[in-house]
């Protein structure tokens, strides 16, 4: 974890071996809190953008997890091998990083990414996960609890909601009864839900019913770093089996909105 950095801040070559080609702006602006001031909270939403699947970029990262799977390689830096203008593509990872069973090291320094999707539970290998400066990631899936190997990370943690430098909001969730009427599992407003598809129990792994699934907050020490992560529970027993959040964070799972009280900031 480094979570002492500042606009302009220099850290030498530590992620030279992170940085793709240059040459053009490959990152969004993030405007959803300050990351560098401590503010009063305010309502935040999730990012609205939906991936490009036709995209150049799209394909290119496809075509290296394809890669990286068949030869079994530990350590894998996809963005390194995309153009400034393929990187900017990226929103989030395809569900095929399921495949990537070998990976030890998954480097996402200086993504445009704005979600990380479920299947990067089935990265059972993982040891270490750096997406540091992706400043545009707030948030993780619960299902990153399941690589059980996982012990180090990189984060920049006063990226994501409730950090404990600024305790920016969380996203109002909409769960269970309160959530929409049936809504379409597989393609779902991602500014809303946080993703545009959600099928399984981040818990239990069982799908999702019609209904819609039953969605909390929990802030969790994920190797390195305490992480905000997103549950998409089948049932409020799924709930309920949550483990108790990391001290010096909301104690319980929550439904995020201003009325969540955290702790002062740092």
């Amino acid at each position: 974890m480094v979570d002492s950095e500042q606009p302009g801040a220099a850290f030498g070559n530590l992620w030279a071996d992170a940085v793709g080609p240059g040459g053009g702006v490959d990152r969004d602006r993030c405007d959803c809190f300050d990351q560098f001031r401590r503010q009063q909270p305010r309502n935040v939403r999730f990012h609205a953008e939906r991936q490009d699947t036709s995209a150049a970029g799209w394909h290119h990262l496809l075509a290296l997890i394809e890669e990286a799977a068949a030869d079994g390689r530990e350590v894998f830096r996809p963005l390194t091998e995309l153009s400034p203008d393929e990187r900017r593509q990226i929103v989030t990872l395809p569900p095929t990083i399921a495949k990537l069973v070998a990976v030890k090291h998954l480097v996402l320094y200086g993504s445009n990414l704005v979600r990380i999707p479920p299947e990067i539970g089935a990265m059972t290998a993982l040891e270490e996960f750096s997406p540091y400066t992706s400043r545009r990631l707030h948030w993780f899936p619960y299902e990153l609890t399941r690589c059980e190997k996982l012990r180090r990370s990189t984060v920049s943690t006063r990226s994501v909601y409730g950090n404990y430098k600024q305790r920016p909001s969380f996203p109002r969730l909409r769960s269970g009864p309160d959530a929409a009427d049936s809504p379409d599992l597989g393609d779902l407003d991602p500014e809303v839900w946080g993703a545009t598809a959600v099928r399984t129990c981040s818990v239990c792994d069982q799908p999702i019913s019609e209904a819609g699934p039953h969605q909390v907050w929990i802030s969790l020490r994920v190797a390195t770093d305490v992480l905000p992560l997103l549950v998409n529970a089948c049932s409020p027993a799924c709930v309920e089996a949550l483990p108790s959040a990391a001290e010096g964070y909301v104690p319980t799972s929550h439904t995020g909105g201003l009325s969540v009280r955290q702790p002062a900031p740092d």
